[in-house]
């Protein structure tokens, strides 16, 4: 609760000089504030929260008055207050409450929203008029009104904005934002209209979500508003808004305000939950409702906060980033949401400075590191452009970006690209080349050819660029012709033979080389002029000549030179070799080296190379037929090098040789379309693509055939991808079209439209509406406008004709026809179809007229009902029933019904249908005399049929039995069985009586059944009947039968069971009983109290079943007379029952053929018959099976009875709890397989189970004996081991070991009087209901080792109790451990130096050394403990000889020590428990090196004197070859090389090294000798003719070109100034360009300069600007004396050594920056008295820090005097 503060005596005296200062004249602010005293400290806020005022004085310090204020107010304490602090004015007013007033007292109440005097303190007496001002003026902070942020101060109500500062005018915005710009909200307005049909009482107008503001609705018309909320927890709530008034819902304020002919909603807001304002329809007249409010924009754009620094030291910077989140769930969402609204703006990063402290230095002081002096923020970095895509014509060129970070020493490195986000990224794509591309331009055409007739024209076509330049360039596909024809009018009077002939094209392959010169043609051609003379006198020399691309122009007689582009063909060589003769008499000698490229048509040297054949090329295809060409080269006859082509002569040139290949038809091979375009344009499409296996016979014949998919080898290739995997943008996704309202005549249809956006995974999110920006399709449209057929509109029918006897009854028909407005208009009875007459008039009879002296009630007409419950079992063609009873029948069978009427005419009955009239269709019949036939029956066929002869009416209910035998809910009619059977109109006589007995059949405790079945009597036997049809205890074989019967059902065309079919043919086909018999069970039911009244149910279905068939056996007994050999169907009256249930309707069976009346084989079944033992006496007890029995203090004698059927006749036997019993002359068996126990004992108790047994199977049913009622449970002991099996079952007191994953069935069968109630633990802790408890049983689904334990089952009743338990132990089989760490740590232990192995199931292997020991291990797990067994070679371990081995912890290790060549081998564990068995085995190899002389090395020389073979030494380990090393203490056997291969060679070139180069760059020649020599065996080398060597080989170029790379050097610009950074006292750095070059000039990338010493770009320089260094100033005091925590500090600048001037730090740089801090006087403090430490301990004091023990104890003296 607020502290509330009266005013202060002051308070009033500063406000009248607030008053008078106020009222001054202002001069200027300088003037006046010259004048004043500083202001004063601010005063304690008036209020302590909820917003109060507090104020700073100051004086007037001149002798004059001073002009302006010597007050000044601003608020404070601006936080809410806690909800029950209450309303401050409300407290001022009940701080009078002990005041009296006028002598009394009285409880005041605030009165707000005074609007003469706000700040007047106004209260009223509670429960009076009194309304009195207790003060002049309330305490500063009040607020002036309830709805407004304005407050009184010293009784004047003061403006204060939303931003709680006085004077502001600041106001929130609609959206609730304090001088926000209302983007975070947006406006909804909208009008609903109401829509209302008579079946729907409500709808909702609009949905307010959480959050909203300014909510207005105004409703005119005769409907209610109402509303429903939604918090965000999910909690629902509702609100009728019955009265005018105000109301907090869901802690909002609601205004209310209700008129005669409308409503106004208000709501503030912000609303707290969501707000669905609904109407409820109360009047004919529609409803209109107006609304607006402003809704928040859910999804907005959040600040995140600074991400980590970029550094951890020494100054880094952090930058925020943005996120869009969700104000309702609380929980940042996909940046989509954000972007649908276009009011949201995303934040910019920020960026900032951060971990400005000093790194730590290595000697423990921190070196600081400046920041911002030498650190650049992380910039943006662009690689170069790449090339233009395209040349011309407009390309695009990219280029990498990346964020980096430069740090102190220069070094840039690549960093996230959050880092540079606050600056917009460099763009990675630009346009280039956009000029056009070259184009071809065609001159004008020359004048025509001939001068009459048919001639040729030509023009000049240039390939032009974008500057109007002659280049080259333009695809020679696109260029336009140069010649065409031409006709010149003028007729030529000299017959034509033909049209002009073009000229062979002058240059057409010839032999000769065009030394006649070449004629200029109408063709562009080229045309070579004369050769010059030789360039030289003798020798060899080179003549050039000028060769042109010229066309005549005939009409001008002209020729034009072309461009050399515009002639086609190969140009002629425009210069040869030439040779003038010897010179000075040498002898003419060739030197190819010297006329290399020069030789033309030099007809002396044309011998020295010719054309020659030189293989094929590569085939064109590689299956299917291809082409491979002759490869045609130009030779050097002399040493057959290829040389250039020009050198050989072009007329020799061998013609163009083709020859096929690859004639195999090619493999199948997968054939793929194109992919089809996507499905969709976002979310996630799908393409598609035609992919098929194909073979290529002929390529020639372009043959392919289509083969199957197996038959291409290669995987087939994917037919179907994804594509457009991104977010569609959010649309309408409308649903179909529901069913239209009317079939005919003008109806609605209506579908459901969502806003939905599909996301790249497929799914679909469903968004509001809001977030849709389309138009919303149609979610209304009319359907089926066209007019209805004419039909007939019947009235009611009149009253009977008669008051008595027979008579008529008539109704009148008018034709109507329904128009596709939705209007119906009456039409002419011709339109409608003929109406038959029955359906105009129809007899009637009512009470027979009295004759006189006769009572008339004695002839009113009479129907003979039967009241019987039918249940149809198996499938019959037909079924004759007669009213007044219930038929459970099954599908497809034909019922005929009659009505036995007395007293009537016959015609006169008529019959109904769930009280709708029946006339006769194709699948009912109604016949004359009262049948009624439905053939063949159906779901819809089920209900009451109601016969009526005059007055009389019975009923006939038909139910349908399902083939799971359940009954078929049966299709909704339009009148209900309730409604049928409790009659129509009538009187009382009229209406059927329900029997007495409706109250609840089997109590679930559900309230339907407590309130009895009078709600539907035509159900009232179902329930029983279902019960009957599911699990009432049938004998075996009517299961049987109905399972066959269901079999047959599903496989029609499957062979009966010869067996089943004998079976089937003894069971009843329908049973029969009187209604009065189920009565009787429902009305026992209804009498057992709530608990029992299941279980009693069970028995008397079970004993009602035995009756069923009991009854029907006796039946079968009559039918089967031995006389009757072939008995005729037989029809059993309905009326006869025998016991509860009869056989009948027709059952047939066959006779025997021979004499005696054999009864069919059966399996024995034991009857079961419940019912209290009979008490023939206290001492006797005789009882049936099913029963319990309870021995009392006088029981004698107990008689249990086992009565059997089956043939042949069943054998009986008896066992007691699983044993069997042991007759004595106390137990006996009587003659009628009876069990009967004399003078009972408590060694007696137990359950007796009586065996019936035959050939063909068996029955066994138990029975209890208990002493005195107390609880007995049926136990087994036995232990069960299951490691196969998936389920296994046992009784209680048994023990079970199972593997994990079974389901585990535990029985507790238990008896007692009364029934004794199971309860089940596991480990003494009660079980709870998520176990699978059934009827005793315990269920264990799927053990694990969680599982494990003692399940107790405890029988109680008011007798006592007893409690059995089962022990379930789950066997783990042994298996391999997934964590090896164990075995392992347990093999370290063992032996830390030994070589180790783990065993496997697979196998492992350990390599040693002979003597070594080794440790084996055996992973292992189970439960239990697995038992493990060693072997070695397969045998035990224990009997292996000559092995020194031990087994430790607890058989998971084998030491074998002293290992040798017997040792080795496979080693084995045999792990083994209850579950299983688990083999792992390792192999220990003893391995040892040796040196082994293989086979003779080749020999190192083919021929001559020096061949030797040496014999290889290899090193083995087990006959493997491994590294020599590891035999080097081995002796090395002595091996001696042999000589080999001592013989002559055969002749071969010889050649020396090269010469030097003569260039060492630019092109030289280098030269070696080549001479023919002869190796003899002894060692000499002999020359011989180069003939011998040139038949062994190719004879040896002996010059070859060399040092072709460009002559190139380095080379370097001038030195650049002297202004790098400083790297030392006076010293900085300078550079220049240093560039790779050619001699000529050209530069060139530096790598053709690598091999080259490069010249340094960087040298020292002497720098005025780095004459620098670093100043220190002295320590400062320390800031303790002693203790751990003294140290000082000192300043440290870089300055210049001239001027003495501090410059920026990083001119120093070059040296080690100087300590700015390091720790002083750490020696501990002699004296423990208490003492301060540190100079800091005033403002630890000020700070009020001393609480905490750091500052204590450092502040020990300061914080002592605190």
């Amino acid at each position: 609760m607020e502290c509330c503060r009266r005013a202060t005596p002051g308070t009033l005296l500063l406000f009248l000089a607030f008053l008078l200062l106020s009222s001054r004249t202002a001069r200027s602010e300088e003037d006046r504030d010259g004048l004043w005293d500083a202001w004063g400290p601010w005063s304690e806020c008036s209020r302590t929260c909820g917003g109060g005022a507090s104020y700073s004085l100051r004086r007037c310090l001149s002798s004059k008055s001073c002009e302006g204020r010597n007050i000044r107010y601003r608020t404070c304490s601006n936080v809410d207050c806690p909800p029950e602090a209450g309303d401050f004015r409300a407290q001022q007013c009940s701080a009078h409450n002990d005041v009296k007033h006028h002598g009394q007292f009285y409880e005041w109440l605030p009165v707000s929203n005074d609007p003469d005097n706000p700040c007047s303190l106004k209260c009223q007496a509670k429960g009076t008029t009194l309304v009195v001002e207790l003060a002049p003026k309330v305490l500063d902070g009040t607020r002036c009104y309830t709805e407004s942020l304005d407050m009184c101060i010293s009784g004047l109500c003061q403006i204060v904005g939303c931003d709680h500062q006085l004077g502001s005018t600041v106001k929130e915005d609609n959206c609730g934002v304090c001088n926000g710009d209302g983007s975070t909200c947006r406006l909804v307005r909208g009008q609903y209209k109401s829509q209302l049909s008579a079946t729907k009482s409500d709808d909702t107008v609009v949905a307010i979500p959480y959050g909203s503001r300014h909510i207005r609705l105004v409703l005119k018309g005769p409907d209610h508003l109402y509303l429903e909320t939604k918090t965000l927890q999910g909690t629902k709530g509702e609100n009728s808004l019955s009265s005018t008034g105000t109301f907090l819902v869901d802690n909002s304020s609601v205004d209310f305000q209700k008129f005669p002919d409308k409503e106004i909603l208000r709501m503030a807001g912000p609303l707290t939950a969501d707000f669905i304002v609904k109407i409820r329809n109360s009047g004919s007249a529609d409803s209109t409702v107006q609304f607006i409010f402003y809704q928040p924009i859910i999804h907005r754009w959040r600040e995140t906060d600074f991400f980590p620094c970029s550094a951890t030291c020494g100054g880094g910077y952090q930058l925020t980033s943005a996120e869009c989140y969700d104000l309702r769930s609380n929980r940042v969402v996909a940046d989509q949401y954000c972007h649908y609204y276009p009011e949201n703006i995303k934040p910019k990063p920020k960026l900032q400075e951060c971990n400005l402290d000093p790194c730590p230095a290595s000697d423990g002081y921190k070196q600081i590191m400046p920041y911002d002096l030498y650190h650049p923020l992380p910039r943006w970095e662009a690689t170069p452009w790449t090339a233009c895509s395209s040349s011309c014509g407009g390309g695009i060129q990219s280029r990498a970006v990346s964020c980096v970070e430069e740090d102190i020493q220069g070094h840039v490195t690549s960093v996230e690209e959050w880092k540079c986000m606050y600056t917009p990224k460099m763009p990675i794509a630009q346009p280039c080349n956009i000029f056009d591309c070259p184009k071809w331009l065609a001159q004008e055409w020359s004048p025509c050819t001939v001068t009459c007739g048919q001639g040729l024209r030509y023009r000049v076509v240039l390939c032009i660029d974008h500057r109007g330049m002659h280049t080259g360039g333009c695809s020679p596909k696109t260029k336009p012709h140069i010649k065409e024809e031409c006709i010149v009018p003028t007729p030529c009077y000299k017959p034509k033979e033909k049209l002009p002939v073009e000229a062979k094209l002058p240059w057409f392959k010839q032999a000769q080389e065009l030394e006649e010169g070449a004629a200029v043609s109408e063709e562009p051609s080229f045309i070579p002029e004369a050769w010059s003379a030789c360039t030289v006198t003798c020798g060899v020399g080179t003549q050039v000549r000028i060769v042109r691309c010229q066309v005549l122009l005939s009409f001008s007689q002209s020729v034009a030179d072309l461009p050399i582009d515009e002639c086609e063909g190969p140009k002629p060589a425009s210069q040869r070799a030439c040779y003038a003769g010897p010179c000075s008499g040498e002898i003419p000698e060739f030197n190819p080296d010297e006329t290399d490229g020069l030789f033309g048509g030099l007809q002396d040297f044309d011998e020295l190379y010719d054309w020659e054949y030189e293989g094929f090329t590569k085939c064109s295809e590689s299956c299917g037929g291809g082409v491979q060409e002759a490869v045609v080269s130009c030779l050097n006859k002399q040493t057959r090098e290829p040389a250039e082509e020009n050198l050989c002569v072009t007329s020799r040139r061998p013609p163009q040789l083709l020859k096929s290949c690859n004639l195999d038809p090619c493999p199948a091979r997968w054939e793929i379309g194109k992919w089809s375009p996507c499905s969709l344009t976002c979310g996630v499409g799908l393409q598609t693509r035609d992919v098929f296996c194909s073979h290529l016979l002929s390529r020639e014949m372009n043959e392919t055939v289509i083969l199957a998919d197996e038959l291409c080898r290669q995987p087939k290739p994917s037919t179907v991808q994804a594509c457009n995997r991104f977010n569609c943008p959010p649309a309408w996704y409308p649903a179909q079209w529901q069913p239209c309202s009317r079939t005919c005549g003008g109806g609605v249809q209506k579908r459901e439209v969502l806003c939905k956006q599909r996301m790249a995974d497929g799914s679909f999110l469903e968004l509001p509406e809001t977030f849709c920006s389309a138009s919303k399709p149609a979610c209304q449209q009319a359907c089926k406008k066209d007019d209805c057929p004419s039909e007939w509109l019947l009235s009611d029918w009149t009253e009977c004709s008669t008051s008595c006897g027979e008579g008529t009854q008539t109704r009148s028909a008018i034709c109507r026809k329904m128009l596709k407005t939705g209007l119906s208009t009456v039409v002419n009875s011709t339109l409608c179809p003929p109406l038959p007459f029955s359906s105009s008039i129809r007899p009637c009879m009512l009470a027979t007229c009295a004759r006189p002296g006769r009572p008339s009630t004695k002839h009113s007409p009479h129907i003979a009902a039967a009241r019987k419950v039918y249940i149809q079992t198996r499938r019959q063609r037909k079924l004759h029933f007669v009213v007044g009873g219930f038929a459970y029948l099954l599908p497809k069978t034909a019922v005929v019904l009659r009505c036995p009427a007395r007293r009537v005419r016959k015609p006169l009955i008529t019959w109904e249908k769930d009280g709708q009239h029946l006339i006769s269709s194709t699948h009912v019949t109604v016949a004359p005399f009262g049948y009624l036939k439905i053939h063949r029956l159906k779901p819809s066929d089920a209900g009451v049929y109601t016969c009526s002869a005059g007055p009389a009416r019975e009923h006939f209910v038909i139910k349908l039995i399902g083939g799971n035998r359940k009954l078929v809910a049966r299709p909704l009619s339009p009148r209900s069985e309730e409604e049928v059977l409790a009659g129509r109109k009538g009187g009382p006589k009229e209406a059927l009586q329900t029997h007495k007995h409706q109250n609840g059949i089997f109590s679930n405790g559900s309230k339907a059944e407590k309130r009895g079945l009078a709600a539907n009597p035509g159900s009232r036997y179902d329930d029983l009947v279902s019960r009957l049809l599911e699990q009432g205890g049938w004998p075996g074989e009517l299961l049987a039968s109905w399972e066959a019967q269901d079999s047959a059902e599903r496989n029609t065309t499957s062979e009966e069971d010869p067996g089943a079919e004998q079976v089937l043919l003894h069971l009843p086909f329908t049973m029969v009983t009187e209604q009065r018999r189920l009565d009787d069970i429902l009305g026992n039911l209804s009498q057992q109290p709530e608990e029992l009244r299941d279980l009693y149910s069970k028995h008397l279905v079970a004993q009602l079943a035995q009756e069923i068939f009991r009854s029907h056996l006796e039946h079968q007994d009559t039918l089967l007379k031995p006389s009757e050999r072939r008995t005729s169907p037989v029809t059993l009256s309905p009326h006869k029952h025998v016991s509860g249930f009869s056989s009948s309707l027709r059952t047939s069976s066959t006779g025997d053929a021979g004499g005696g009346s054999r009864r069919p084989h059966r399996k024995p079944t034991i009857l079961r018959k419940i019912s209290a033992a009979q008490q023939l006496s206290a001492s006797e007890v005789v009882t049936h099976l099913g029963q319990t029995v309870a021995l009392a203090s006088g029981t004698l004698s107990v008689l249990l009875h086992c009565e059997a059927i089956g043939h042949p006749r069943p054998t009986i036997s008896w066992a007691r709890n699983g044993e069997e019993v042991q007759f004595s002359d106390r137990i006996l068996l009587q003659p009628d397989d009876s069990l009967q126990i004399l003078a009972p004992v408590e060694a007696d108790v137990g359950f007796y189970t009586c065996n019936a047994t035959n050939a063909l199977g068996y029955d066994s049913v138990s029975i209890a004996v208990t002493l005195a009622g107390k609880p007995l449970v049926k136990t087994s002991r036995m232990t069960v081991i299951n490691t196969e099996k998936p389920a296994v079952t046992v009784d209680i007191g048994s023990t079970i070991k199972t593997v994990q994953g079974v389901n585990v069935t535990i029985n507790c069968q238990v008896a007692g009087v009364p029934e004794a109630e199971v309860t089940w633990f596991r480990n003494k802790s009660k079980l709870g209901s998520p176990h699978h408890l059934h009827e005793g049983s315990l269920l264990l689904t799927n053990v694990s080792s969680s599982d494990q334990g003692l399940y107790s089952c405890r029988a109680a009743n008011l007798h006592g109790e007893l409690t059995e338990s089962t022990q379930l132990l789950i066997l783990d089989p042994p298996q391999v451990p997934t964590q090896l760490e164990d075995i392992r740590a347990l093999l370290a232990a063992t032996g830390p130096n030994l070589p180790s192995v783990l065993t496997s199931p697979l196998g492992t292997q350990l390599v040693l050394d002979p003597g070594n020991s080794a440790l084996l291990g055996c992973p292992i797990k189970g439960h239990p403990v697995p038992n493990i067994t060693w072997f070695h070679g397969g045998q035990p371990i224990v009997t292996a000889t000559g092995l020194t081995h031990h087994i430790l912890a607890a058989g998971q290790i084998l030491q074998v020590a002293n290992l040798s060549g017997g040792s080795q081998g496979e080693f084995s564990c045999l792990a083994q428990n209850e579950a299983g068995v688990l083999m792992q085995k390792a192999s220990l190899v003893i391995q040892d090196y040796w040196w082994s002389v293989d086979r003779l090395a080749t020999c190192s020389a083919s021929c001559g004197n020096r061949g030797v073979q040496q014999p290889r030494l290899r090193c083995l380990l087990n006959s493997t070859e491994v590294n020599p090393a590891h035999c080097a203490g081995k002796v090395r056997p002595a091996v001696q090389p042999i000589a080999c291969n001592r013989r002559d060679c055969p002749s071969r070139w010889m050649v020396t090294s090269w010469s030097a180069c003569t260039r060492s760059c630019g092109g030289g020649v280098q030269t070696r000798r080549v001479t023919c020599q002869k190796l003899k065996a002894s060692g000499i080398s002999t020359p011989v003719s180069n003939d011998m060597c040139t038949q062994v080989a190719k004879r040896p170029v002996d010059t070859q070109a060399c040092n072709q790379q460009l002559c190139v050097e380095w080379a370097f610009s001038s030195w650049g100034q002297c202004n790098g950074p400083c790297i030392g006292p006076h010293l900085a750095v300078q550079h220049r360009q240093v560039f790779c070059q050619t001699r000529d000039g050209i530069t060139l990338p530096s790598e053709q300069c690598s091999a080259l010493p490069r010249p340094v770009s960087t040298q020292n320089c002497w720098s005025e600007a780095c004459s620098v260094h670093w100043r220190v100033s002295l320590w400062t005091l320390c800031t303790a004396t002693c203790g751990n925590y003294g140290f000082q500090s000192r300043r440290v600048e870089c300055v210049h050594a001239r001027t003495n001037k501090a410059v920026p730090e990083h001119l120093c740089s070059w040296g080690p920056r100087p300590a700015n801090w390091q720790r002083c006087n750490i020696t501990p403090c002699e004296n423990m008295e208490c003492r301060d430490t540190t100079r800091y301990c005033e403002k630890v004091k000020q700070l009020k820090l001393c609480q905490l023990s750091q500052f204590k104890s450092r502040c020990c003296g300061t914080c002592g005097k605190a």
